[in-house]
C-alpha cells in the first residue's frame, strides 16, 4: 500500500484528501505545519508527499529543502499561489510537480500516479522508451528508424525521459545542458524542443509526449 503524507494547514482540505485517498486504498498520514511535516516524514518514510506551500510556521519551499536533504520520495506541491515564480522556486527546490488550488481530485490522482510511477521505474525499463512511433534506447543512444539526434538534443531528451510525468523547469534544463551562465536563454530550449518534436512526435504541432508548460518548463508524457 502506498503511504502518502498530506501537509496542509486547512483542516477541510486535510479531511477531504484523507477521505478520498483512504477510499482509494492509500495509507495516509497528515500534518498541519512544516515542522510536523518534517517529523512525520522522518518517522513514516512516505512513498509520496502532498505539500501545501503556504504553511503557518515554515515556507513550503523550506520544507522541500529539508526533505530533499535525506529523501528522494516524490513531492507534489498543492498551493493557492498561482504565479509562475512560486512554481519554479518549488520545482528548483526539488518538487516533482505542482497542482494549483482548487484542483480536481481526478487530476490530482493522475499526477500522483505519474510521479510514483517515475520513481518506481527500473533502469532496464527506462533503457527503451517509446515516443510516438519511435523507440528511444537510452543505453545505446539510438532512435528507431535511423533518426539521428545531436548531442544537445540527446542531453535534453534524456533528462525528460528519465523523469516521466515530471515537470522539469526551464532553469534546471538550461543549467544542466548549457551551464549557469545561460539561465535566461529560454529561446535555446524552444528551438531544441521544436527540433525534437519534428523528429519524434507524430504531429509536431500538437505534441502528445514532449509537452511545454508555458513559462515554467517541459514534461515528458509516456504512453498511457
Amino acid at each position: 500500500m502506498t503511504r502518502v503524507l498530506v501537509v496542509d494547514d486547512e483542516p477541510q482540505i486535510l479531511r477531504a484528501l484523507r477521505i478520498n485517498l483512504v477510499a482509494r486504498h492509500y495509507d495516509v498520514a497528515v500534518a498541519a505545519d512544516g515542522g510536523s511535516a518534517l517529523r512525520e516524514a522522518a518517522e513514516q518514510h512516505p512513498d509520496l508527499i502532498l505539500l501545501d506551500l503556504g504553511l503557518p510556521d515554515l515556507d513550503g519551499v523550506d520544507v522541500i529543502h529539508g526533505l530533499r536533504g535525506w529523501t528522494s520520495a516524490p513531492i507534489l506541491v498543492l498551493s493557492g499561489r498561482t504565479g509562475n515564480h512560486d512554481k519554479i522556486e518549488a520545482l528548483d527546490a526539488g518538487a516533482d510537480d505542482y497542482v494549483t488550488k482548487p484542483f480536481n481530485i481526478e487530476e490530482l490522482l493522475a499526477r500522483m500516479r505519474a510521479v510514483t510511477r517515475r520513481t518506481g521505474m527500473q533502469e532496464a525499463e527506462l533503457a527503451r522508451v517509446q515516443v510516438g512511433d519511435r523507440v528511444i534506447d537510452l543505453t545505446d543512444k539510438t532512435v528507431s528508424d535511423g533518426v539521428r539526434l545531436t548531442p544537445t538534443e540527446w542531453h535534453i531528451l534524456e533528462i525528460l525521459l528519465r523523469n516521466p510525468g515530471k515537470l522539469v523547469s526551464q532553469r534546471y534544463l538550461l543549467n544542466e545542458v548549457w551551464g549557469e551562465k545561460y539561465l535566461k536563454e529560454s529561446h535555446y530550449l524552444r528551438q531544441y524542443m521544436a527540433q525534437l518534436r519534428r523528429k519524434l512526435e507524430r504531429d509536431p504541432a500538437r505534441p502528445a509526449h514532449l509537452i511545454t508548460e508555458p513559462g515554467m518548463g517541459y514534461r515528458f508524457v509516456p504512453l498511457a
